[in-house]
């Protein structure tokens, strides 16, 4: 199959795809897969590969290929700041399953990859997808290519028209640290959801505002996180960012 993004830019599915266990930094809502360790290894992988890359201002999502064997050997995107309605989630398609595949660019050129707009919530968080625009829903889906663990690319006419991370609670980390290898406790499940309610809906805004109301279930919200005894990576993850909120607003 081969896929286009960017308009020209084009890539082939290969049988390969990536061993690399995805991380997801909640603090900064982004989804990394790749094997470097710290920003240093970051900056220096992309001086040795090609492909879809931040610069200067521009902050699209990551796409990074070898130069030789012109192979994907890693990515990162970047998670929306608008959740859609759980009618239009209820509407994204289950089918076509997910098909583990790499790829491979058919030249050697950067392109840009857009940061997608729209976040479909599965229930329980079991699945989050995010898409370019809605109007993805009113078509089928032609293929979904796992390009790592749990993470896949969503395919329409095509074109890359999202990406999906199974699970995504399992890879909850902060910065570029490999998340904890043991399962998610049932509790943090649950401070997850609570986590991606507030970034993901009015609840954010009325706490930016100071709303008395959500300035309390924010605080609350950081209380649960800090007695959460089991788990504590992944619940010191999501307090990276929930505290960061409770410090600028709810200090007050």
């Amino acid at each position: 199959m081969r896929l286009v993004l960017d308009g020209d830019w084009s890539a082939t599915v290969t049988g390969n795809p990536l061993c690399i266990c995805p991380r997801f930094d909640f603090r900064d809502q982004c989804v990394r897969v790749a094997e470097y360790a710290d920003v240093k290894e970051w900056q220096q992988s992309l001086g040795d590969t090609f492909g879809s890359q931040e610069w200067l201002w521009d902050d699209p999502d990551e796409l990074r290929f070898d130069p030789d064997s012109r192979e994907l050997v890693g990515a990162g995107f970047r998670l929306p700041h608008e959740a859609a309605d759980t009618e239009d989630c209820a509407r994204l398609p289950a089918v076509p399953a997910v098909h583990p595949g790499g790829l491979r660019a058919e030249e050697v050129r950067d392109f840009r990859l857009e940061v997608t707009t729209e976040l479909c919530r599965a229930p329980g968080d079991a699945v989050l997808t995010c898409l370019h625009d809605l109007d993805v829903l009113g078509e089928p889906l032609e293929a979904r290519v796992g390009i790592a663990p749990d993470v896949a690319l969503l395919v329409q006419d095509g074109a890359v028209v999202g990406w999906s991370l199974t699970d995504p609670v399992r890879y909850v980390t902060t910065g570029f640290a490999a998340p904890d290898p043991a399962p998610p406790a049932p509790s943090t499940r649950a401070l997850f959801t609570a986590c991606m309610d507030l970034v993901t809906t009015p609840w954010l805004d009325a706490v930016r505002r100071r709303d008395p109301a959500a300035l309390s279930a924010l605080r609350e919200l950081d209380r649960r996180l800090r007695d959460q005894r089991e788990d504590r990576d992944r619940a010191d993850a999501l307090l990276a960012l929930i505290g960061e909120l409770v410090e600028e607003c709810g200090s007050r």
